[in-house]
């Protein structure tokens, strides 16, 4: 699902800081979201995704966008398109449809050591 089929709210100024290492963000979106309870009811609300110039690195849709700004430093009339592109990429690996349960566990053994 593209970002022309459901209403995204992008954030290029002042977005949130990042919630896994507290440092500054690129931008932050805010995307519809659902599921449902343990009673079969859905739940629909907004989650917010945040690209993080550190947590983020590596990973293909992000570093896509993350050389965009590295290149052309803002968006613009001149790369408006490739920006929408490029952010429904990243939104595409961003949004988890599963729980990574090896990325939990890490973060809660840091957890409990205090590092997080």
């Amino acid at each position: 699902m593209t970002s022309a089929e459901r209403e995204i709210e992008i954030l290029l100024t002042d977005p949130p800081e990042c919630g896994r290492c507290g440092r500054g963000c690129l931008l932050s979106a805010r995307v519809p979201h659902r599921w449902q309870n343990e009673s079969g009811r859905d739940v629909v609300g907004l989650r917010q995704v945040v690209l993080c110039q550190v947590c983020d690195r590596g990973r293909p849709g992000a570093d896509e966008l993350m050389a965009l700004f590295a290149v052309d430093g803002q968006v613009g009339l001149a790369n408006m398109e490739a920006f929408g592109v490029l952010v429904d990429n990243w939104l595409d690996e961003a949004e988890q449809k599963a729980v990574d349960l090896d990325h939990l566990e890490r973060e809660q053994e840091l957890w409990r050591r205090g590092e997080l």
